[in-house]
């Protein structure tokens, strides 16, 4: 139930950087509730503002439990389906670009 981070900096005259950011995703599938939350936590506090996070989890309070966490932490919630038993909640984390 690992994630990987991918972020890419590249240096342009001036001493300004630019950066790619990919999609970060974090298989939770099979663990109950708080851990989908609490590891997608962990995720976002590893990730640069703007970076987006998409969980996978099968545990169906993760539906509500994300949609409270967008609101009190300020984190967008872009998405939240169910497809197949598969919960998949897209996330971008909040903060200054």
């Amino acid at each position: 139930m690992a994630y990987t981070v991918a972020l890419a900096v590249r240096e342009r005259r001036g001493g300004m950087s630019e950066r790619q950011l990919e999609l970060v995703e974090l298989d939770t599938k099979g663990l109950n509730c708080p851990m989908p939350l609490l590891k997608a936590k962990r995720a976002l506090n590893a990730m640069a503002p703007g970076q987006q996070l998409r969980v996978l989890a099968t545990d169906q309070g993760s539906v509500r439990d994300f949609r409270v966490f967008a609101e009190q932490s300020g984190h967008l919630l872009l998405a939240s389906e169910e497809t197949d038993g598969v919960y998949i909640h897209l996330l971008q984390k909040s903060g200054p670009y």
